[in-house]
């Protein structure tokens, strides 16, 4: 007897040894990435991972947060960010941690840093409050090795940029990224991304594009994306899915169905989305491509010269008259280095406070100015929200910010770098109801590390990397406006990274345990 009785203490005590937990997330809504509906459940977390789920009465913890009335989710993958040169000025990354987001993924539009290895070694050695993967930049590639130049590489030249794409994905790049639109990618001919997007195919990455136009070629666009995916052999991902212009609304459901069909055909392809009416980027692409060849200096003077004056004037009127538009008053600057009270204004405003005619070509000559000044980042509206709500349908379309690290207060940035994610689930979910909970969930989540092989992250399983969050399904707003941008999302109580506490009951802690993510080659 008393033997069993000390059998049965020791069991005891393994048992509640096992049982114990350092954080336990107790009663709240599991909605745990899949798509499936969401349960009543808690959550154990030990160190940095999840090690239970479901009905945990017999658990205890040091540390418990009560979930009544909050939703339960995996922490959101932010598949499409620009970090690069932000991470030091804001380490702990409130404007993504208050959005629910504990990884992003950098390196899109081409533009990256080309030493992969070292960037990723900076990232674990900062130490940002959000997890951090990248793509290899074909911008950076291109320009490490042939600079600016408007001409097709040399078989050397080729052979160079290889070297440096399959450099990088040794290093950990989760894959390869084009901007089709910015120079010197713009410049590339379609067999040199093939040529490129087969060394990352090798490694099992993604090839992501900013495509080659996003309004009136936008369906050659997608075509060559889906050629290029094809013939590479590699998953691809359209960034920011859109159509720009007001000339193209509507066209959403004719390249929706594009995408649909390549899928069919078994094309591993997906696609992403900000849920806005407005786009930014920066201000000298509505200049002609060629007049960007070179460095800056190469390209100031260029425009100082009057023939090429008139053909760009000439060049951005016709735009802007597809546009239907008499103005460049969809143009808002976002922030201007050179004179930082013009942030917030349009060209159309600028203009006329520069004392200017009130016409368009003026607005040309201003634009053309403000480009020599310096450049300027640009939000451009010009979408159709009937086009925003048809692409949010797709199932296969993630949420992405296409922002960086926010600087509170600093210009006047695109409010889809505050609130992307509250806005999708306050706006489009719970007000108008495009999409369900779960689903929105599973594609800020699951559907993200499945295409990024983030193979421990995206669903609240046990074995999985403790990245949570919490929040109110009947608070969550984005507040973030035009107007107003730099406002953080309401809603979310609680965000978990690797295990530790960020953002605690709305207040942000200051922890700072993210780290780098690698790549897992096959």
């Amino acid at each position: 007897m008393k033997v069993l009785f000390i059998l049965l203490v020791l069991c005891t005590g393994n048992l509640m040894a096992q049982n114990r937990a350092d954080i336990i997330i107790r009663n709240g809504k599991i909605i745990d990435g899949t798509g499936n509906p969401w349960y009543y459940g808690d959550v154990a977390i030990r160190a940095h991972t999840i090690v239970a789920t479901g009905n945990l009465n017999t658990w205890s913890a040091d540390n418990i947060i009560d979930a009544t009335g909050l939703i339960i989710a995996p922490g959101f993958i932010d598949v499409h960010t620009h970090i690069e040169d932000d991470e030091v000025k804001n380490p702990t990354a409130n404007n993504f941690i208050r959005d629910g987001v504990t990884t992003v993924i950098t390196g899109n539009c081409g533009s990256s840093h080309v030493n992969t290895g070292a960037y990723l070694a900076f990232i674990d050695s900062l130490r940002l409050s959000v997890n951090t993967a990248t793509f290899i930049g074909h911008n950076d590639v291109r320009e490490a090795v042939m600079g600016k130049a408007n001409r097709p590489p040399t078989s050397q030249e080729l052979d160079k940029m290889i070297a440096l794409v399959n450099k990088a994905m040794q290093e950990g790049a989760v894959g390869f990224s084009t901007g089709l639109i910015y120079t010197p990618g713009s410049y590339a001919s379609t067999d040199e991304i093939i040529a490129l997007a087969k060394v990352a195919a090798a490694y099992n990455g993604v090839y992501a594009t900013h495509m080659r136009n996003e309004s009136d070629s936008v369906t050659y666009a997608i075509h060559e994306a889906l050629r290029i995916a094809k013939a590479a052999g590699i998953p691809l991902q359209i960034s920011h899915f859109k159509i720009g212009g007001q000339q193209n609304w509507g066209r959403s459901r004719q390249t929706i169905e594009m995408v649909k069909k390549a899928r069919t055909d078994g094309l591993d392809v997906t696609i992403d989305q900000y849920p806005y009416t407005a786009s930014s980027t920066a201000l000298n692409t509505l200049l002609p491509d060629w007049i960007l060849a070179g460095n800056d200096s190469v390209v100031k003077q260029r425009l100082r010269q009057p023939a090429v004056v008139k053909e760009a004037t000439g060049y951005m009127l016709k735009k802007l008259a597809a546009r239907k538009m008499h103005h460049f008053s969809y143009a808002v600057v976002a922030f201007y280095k050179a004179d930082t009270t013009l942030n917030g204004k349009s060209i159309e405003a600028i203009n006329l406070l520069w004392k200017r005619k009130h016409t368009a070509a003026a607005e040309a000559t201003t634009i053309i100015d403000m480009v020599i000044g310096g450049g300027a980042s640009m939000v451009f509206h010009g979408m159709s929200e009937d086009d925003v709500k048809c692409i949010m349908q797709y199932p296969f379309n993630m949420p992405a910010s296409d922002a960086s690290i926010r600087v509170m207060n600093e210009g006047a940035p695109h409010p889809r770098g505050y609130g992307t994610n509250a806005r999708i689930l306050g706006r489009y979910v719970r007000e108008q109801k495009i999409i369900t909970l779960e689903e929105a969930i599973r594609r800020m989540t699951s559907l993200p590390a499945q295409k990024f092989h983030l193979t421990d992250r995206g669903l609240l399983r046990p074995g999985f990397a403790a990245d949570i969050v919490l929040f109110d399904a009947d608070a969550v707003t984005d507040l973030s406006t035009f107007q107003q941008p730099h406002q953080y999302s309401a809603g979310f109580k609680y965000v978990i990274v690797n295990g530790k506490i960020t953002l605690n009951n709305g207040i942000h802690t200051g922890v700072r345990n993210g780290m780098a993510l690698y790549n897992k080659p096959r």
